[in-house]
Protein backbone atom coordinates (compact mmCIF):
# COMPACT_ATOMS: atom_id res chain seq x y z
CA UNK A 1 0.00 0.00 0.00
CA UNK A 2 1.42 3.56 -1.02
CA UNK A 3 1.90 6.13 1.97
CA UNK A 4 0.65 9.19 1.49
CA UNK A 5 4.03 11.21 1.89
CA UNK A 6 5.19 8.78 -1.26
CA UNK A 7 1.71 9.53 -3.18
CA UNK A 8 2.78 13.24 -2.52
CA UNK A 9 6.28 13.32 -3.45
CA UNK A 10 5.41 11.68 -6.59
CA UNK A 11 2.63 13.91 -7.59
CA UNK A 12 5.24 17.10 -6.39
CA UNK A 13 6.65 17.30 -9.99
CA UNK A 14 4.98 18.58 -13.05
CA UNK A 15 6.65 15.94 -15.25
CA UNK A 16 4.91 12.76 -13.66
CA UNK A 17 1.75 14.91 -13.50
CA UNK A 18 1.64 15.36 -16.66
CA UNK A 19 2.57 11.96 -17.98
CA UNK A 20 -0.52 11.02 -15.49
CA UNK A 21 -2.58 13.40 -17.50
CA UNK A 22 -2.07 11.82 -20.54
CA UNK A 23 -1.90 8.17 -19.14
CA UNK A 24 -5.87 9.03 -17.63
CA UNK A 25 -6.66 10.41 -21.06
CA UNK A 26 -5.79 7.70 -23.02
CA UNK A 27 -6.10 4.65 -20.92
CA UNK A 28 -2.51 3.02 -22.04
CA UNK A 29 0.10 4.84 -23.51
CA UNK A 30 3.97 3.98 -24.23
CA UNK A 31 6.66 6.21 -23.33
CA UNK A 32 7.01 7.46 -26.55
CA UNK A 33 4.29 9.36 -26.67
CA UNK A 34 4.57 10.25 -23.35
CA UNK A 35 7.89 11.94 -24.59
CA UNK A 36 5.65 13.15 -27.50
CA UNK A 37 4.15 15.09 -24.83
CA UNK A 38 5.93 15.76 -22.10
CA UNK A 39 9.08 18.17 -22.97
CA UNK A 40 11.60 16.25 -20.64
CA UNK A 41 14.57 14.15 -21.85
CA UNK A 42 14.34 10.45 -22.16
CA UNK A 43 16.55 9.66 -19.60
CA UNK A 44 14.65 11.67 -17.01
CA UNK A 45 11.08 10.69 -18.25
CA UNK A 46 12.33 6.81 -17.79
CA UNK A 47 13.34 8.15 -14.36
CA UNK A 48 9.82 9.54 -13.66
CA UNK A 49 8.52 6.34 -14.56
CA UNK A 50 10.05 4.56 -12.13
CA UNK A 51 9.07 6.61 -10.02
CA UNK A 52 5.20 6.49 -10.83
CA UNK A 53 5.75 2.52 -10.64
CA UNK A 54 7.74 2.47 -7.41
CA UNK A 55 5.01 4.51 -5.86
CA UNK A 56 1.52 1.92 -7.45
CA UNK A 57 0.37 4.70 -9.24
CA UNK A 58 0.70 2.85 -12.59
CA UNK A 59 1.99 -0.56 -13.99
CA UNK A 60 3.22 -1.28 -16.87
CA UNK A 61 3.21 -4.06 -19.35
CA UNK A 62 5.45 -5.26 -22.39
CA UNK A 63 4.35 -5.24 -26.04
CA UNK A 64 7.15 -6.02 -28.36
CA UNK A 65 9.99 -3.32 -27.58
CA UNK A 66 7.16 -1.27 -26.42
CA UNK A 67 6.66 -0.40 -22.44
CA UNK A 68 2.90 0.51 -22.10
CA UNK A 69 1.62 2.19 -19.30
CA UNK A 70 -1.89 2.46 -17.11
CA UNK A 71 -3.12 3.35 -14.14
CA UNK A 72 -3.19 1.42 -11.14
CA UNK A 73 -7.06 0.75 -10.21
CA UNK A 74 -6.47 -1.69 -7.28
CA UNK A 75 -5.99 1.63 -5.01
CA UNK A 76 -7.63 2.58 -2.35
CA UNK A 77 -10.55 4.85 -2.82
CA UNK A 78 -8.92 7.73 -0.76
CA UNK A 79 -5.48 7.80 -3.07
CA UNK A 80 -7.43 7.73 -5.79
CA UNK A 81 -9.61 10.70 -4.84
CA UNK A 82 -6.54 12.18 -3.98
CA UNK A 83 -4.63 11.37 -7.54
CA UNK A 84 -8.01 12.89 -9.58
CA UNK A 85 -7.77 15.66 -7.30
CA UNK A 86 -4.45 16.91 -8.15
CA UNK A 87 -5.26 15.99 -11.58
CA UNK A 88 -7.84 18.06 -11.70
CA UNK A 89 -6.06 21.53 -10.91
CA UNK A 90 -4.59 23.82 -13.72
CA UNK A 91 -0.93 23.91 -13.90
CA UNK A 92 -1.24 27.54 -14.46
CA UNK A 93 -3.30 29.38 -11.41
CA UNK A 94 -3.47 32.59 -13.27
CA UNK A 95 -6.27 30.41 -15.45
CA UNK A 96 -8.52 29.08 -12.89
CA UNK A 97 -9.39 32.83 -11.16
CA UNK A 98 -9.04 36.56 -11.97
CA UNK A 99 -5.79 38.13 -10.37
CA UNK A 100 -8.10 39.97 -7.82
CA UNK A 101 -9.34 36.51 -6.49
CA UNK A 102 -5.60 35.55 -6.14
CA UNK A 103 -5.21 38.07 -3.97
CA UNK A 104 -7.80 37.67 -1.70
Amino acid sequence: MAKLDDILTVLAHPARRDALRLIDRNREVCLCEILAEVNVPQPNMSRHMAMLLRSGLVVDRRDGRRVLYRRNTPLSGDIIRLVDAVLSVSEDPVATGTSEEMAA
